[in-house]
């Protein structure tokens, strides 16, 4: 048997398929986007403490690393078919124990279990779209695979905060085992369940599996634990997070120095300049999209006072941008290939999006003001993601192993860079809202005029509904929070400027090189 005897060649069976490679998409960035913004409402509910619910976060990554790097190597064994129910039915079931918790323990084997069974929904739906044989419907099933990408990044923070808003949170989940449930029908109709020769399948590594496990999980756990302990135990953090880090560098070098048929031919991929730089892309583009995850709610709730539906509308709209980015992109790329314009496009629109968030005001109106930066974020995901996902797998496409190792290593890099932007984001926050409060609370003491009128003006509101000393405490209360708001707010535009610089780097680098034409 050959790899040709997997494609799908009839015209209906294609047209599930690339339902199927949608709606895989779909759960992916819907899911990922949907818990990462409904994560205070959902830690309230289940009464799962910050500390907590970043250990699920980094549990959920560490599965999916270990998930995603033994995918073709469980599909060699059952078929892609097999493979897809079984990973949907391990992820309904977890999704509905997420649905049913009540406490953290249970959030946390609802969450793990999801990891077993989607970890590698995105990967196996890229990898799906060469089942269609080389021809035009297989840049449909690229089309697609990008449309899923770009409906359930916009998709997720709109029904993310109507779920919450309606107070029922656990909708969240229904909502995936929904479309997980569709998925698991359409698979059926489409995807073969033969498997290739024994000679051809790759072999287990059970020991090289588990320092990927164990370095993964201390790598993770040391980035969750650095927003709690960053200070305090810098030091010893570090001291772990090297060692994850020097065990990966060996798990990748023995799977490279591998004789037999390895788990992930990393050789092969790391000897291809292109898909390298590929790689190192999508991992930029990841820690942006953990740092815009954890800032952009921080700014509009925190910061700015929008509440949680409004947050969730207007980021959803900025985000639709994505949807119309690609649809434009889609209409050019048959007929101007070229890579370069649309990466200078996208950074330009990162360095953009950057610069509008410094200059808003603390009174910003979210229509007038933030919801045009955030239309430039969502040109900025589709147009860089879509154009490196091309260009990086140019090379790796003529066999469909090592495409699909390739999709594999990517994904894990995704995992990490996802997790190492969220602490960042909230580290960084940390450290620069420290400071700002430090230097704005010099300000609050009574030698000021400035603090003493507005001391006097607000108490004279609150005076008009309680006691005069009452009211005193009132103000004072009101004057602390606001000035935690405008750290925050401060802090936010401090990690804007970072944002700004990196696009027009990325810009500068991206019309130079000429790797990726």
């Amino acid at each position: 048997m050959n790899e040709k005897s997997w494609f799908v060649t009839t015209s209906g069976k294609q047209r599930m398929l690339l339902l199927t490679i949608f709606l895989l998409t779909l759960i992916e960035f819907l899911q990922a986007g949907m818990i990462a913004f409904s994560a205070s409402p959902i830690m309230g509910e289940t009464g799962t403490s910050p500390e907590e619910y970043g250990f699920i976060t980094a549990a959920y990554a560490c599965v999916a690393i270990i998930m995603i790097s033994k995918q073709r190597w469980i599909v060699e064994r059952t078929g892609w078919r097999r493979y897809i129910w079984c990973s949907i039915l391990v992820f309904i079931t977890g999704a509905a124990i997420c649905a049913k918790s009540d406490s953290y323990h249970e959030l946390l084997m609802g969450r793990v279990i999801m990891g077993i069974g989607g970890a590698s929904f995105m990967t196996g739906a890229r990898v799906l779209v060469n089942l269609i044989p080389p021809s035009p419907k297989r840049f449909a099933g690229i089309k697609v695979f990008a449309t899923g990408l770009a409906v359930g990044t916009a998709s997720a923070p709109f029904l993310a905060s109507l779920s919450v808003s309606e107070d029922t949170w656990s909708s969240i989940f229904y909502i995936l085992i929904g479309i997980a449930c569709l998925a698991f029908i359409t698979s059926y109709f489409c995807l073969p369940d033969n498997t290739p020769p024994e000679k051809l399948k790759s072999d287990t590594h059970p020991f090289l599996l588990m320092l990927l496990a164990g370095s993964a999980f201390a790598l993770l756990w040391a980035l969750q634990r650095s927003n709690y302990d960053f200070y305090s135990d810098f030091i010893i953090l570090t001291i772990i997070a090297l060692m994850a880090i020097s065990v990966l560098i060996y798990f990748f070098r023995s799977l490279a120095k591998y004789n037999g048929v390895p788990l992930l031919m990393v050789s092969t991929l790391l000897s291809n300049k292109r898909y390298v730089a590929g790689v190192g892309l999508f991992s930029f583009c990841y820690l942006v999209l953990g740092l815009n995850n954890y800032l952009i709610p921080q700014l509009l709730e925190s910061a700015m006072g929008f509440s949680w539906s409004t947050t969730g509308i207007w980021h959803a709209v900025g985000l639709s941008s994505a949807v119309i980015a690609w649809i434009i992109m889609g209409k050019i790329m048959p007929k101007r290939p070229g890579s370069k314009k649309f990466f200078l496009a996208g950074f330009l629109s990162l360095a953009i999006y950057g610069y509008m968030m410094t200059r808003l005001p603390p009174s910003a109106n979210i229509i007038t003001d933030v919801l045009p930066a955030l239309l430039f974020n969502g040109v900025f995901i589709m147009l860089v993601m879509a154009t490196t996902a091309v260009q990086t797998f140019r090379e790796v496409q003529h066999n469909e192993t090592v495409f699909s190792h390739a999709q594999q290593v990517k994904n894990m890099a995704a995992q990490l860079f996802m997790a190492i932007g969220i602490t960042t984001a909230t580290v960084g926050l940390q450290w620069r809202t420290t400071v700002h409060y430090a230097v704005l609370n010099t300000r609050v003491n009574v030698a000021d005029p400035r603090y003493q009128n507005v001391l006097e003006s607000v108490s004279s509101i609150y005076e008009k509904h309680t006691s005069s000393s009452r009211a005193d405490s009132m103000a004072l209360a009101w004057i602390a929070q606001v000035v935690k708001q405008q750290a925050t707010f401060l802090g936010i535009m401090d990690f804007y400027w970072w944002i700004f610089i990196a696009g027009i780097i990325g810009a500068v680098v991206m019309s130079v090189q000429k790797l990726m034409k």
